[in-house]
Formats: C-alpha cells, structure tokens, sequence
C-alpha cells in the first residue's frame, strides 16, 4: 500500500486563491493573476463592471503585530503603480476606469478565514 501525501500550498498561495473566489462572489471577473509587468507583480488583474482592478492581496496567519493590508507599503504601492502603468499602456479597452483593490486575508491554524476586500484603497496621486 502507498501513501501520498500533498504538500500544503505556500500561505500566499492559499490566500490569493482565496482572494480569487471572495473576488468572483462579489462580481468581479478574474483576467489575470500573478500578472508580470516588467520588474513587478500583480496578484490579480480583474473587471468589476467597467473598472479593471489592481488587486494585492495580503495574508497572514495572526494579526497581532499588524493586519494583512497594513504590510502595504508606500514602496509595494509604488511598484504596482508602475506596473499598472505597463498593462494600461497595452490595454485595447481605453476606456475603462482603473483602481487599486486589496484583499486582506486573516487565515488562522484553526477556525474560518476572514477576508476583507477594500475597493480603491490607494490612488495614483
């Protein structure tokens, strides 16, 4: 008899993957995840109406020190501004409104996650 065990997925993994379905409950629609636009990434690229959002999406397992989407930092937003910049400079849809959405996710050992998505939670001053 043989026994084959999973390797449980990296913490981040599970909470974009989480993030992705909390996402599709609320109506957006995935277009990309793990998007590389020249140096940077993008957790998920996705559509709610006509706004193309930029999601990060923060997980942790304990939010003691910090919540998930106090790790923002003002060096992460910078990132993934310019890679905003890189996708709508390739976009075909001109006319869609863009945001920056985060997903925080508090995923304990033991009990529910809690998942918080914060629309527009920065902006391209």
């Amino acid at each position: 008899m043989f026994f084959f065990w999973r390797k449980a997925k990296p913490l981040g993994q599970e909470g974009e993957d989480l993030a992705a379905k909390a996402l599709k409950h609320d109506g957006y629609t995935i277009l990309e995840r793990n998007a590389y636009l020249g140096r940077y990434e993008i957790d998920i690229i996705a559509r709610e109406g006509d706004t193309v959002a930029f999601v990060e999406v923060k997980t942790r397992r304990r939010e003691d020190i910090a919540s998930p989407e106090a790790n923002i930092t003002s060096v992460k937003q910078s990132h993934l501004l310019r890679a905003a910049r890189i996708y709508t400079s390739r976009a075909e849809d001109s006319e869609a409104y863009y945001r920056f959405d985060v997903v925080s996710i508090l995923l304990p050992e033991k009990g529910r996650p809690r998942i918080t998505i914060f629309r527009d939670a920065f902006r391209d001053d």
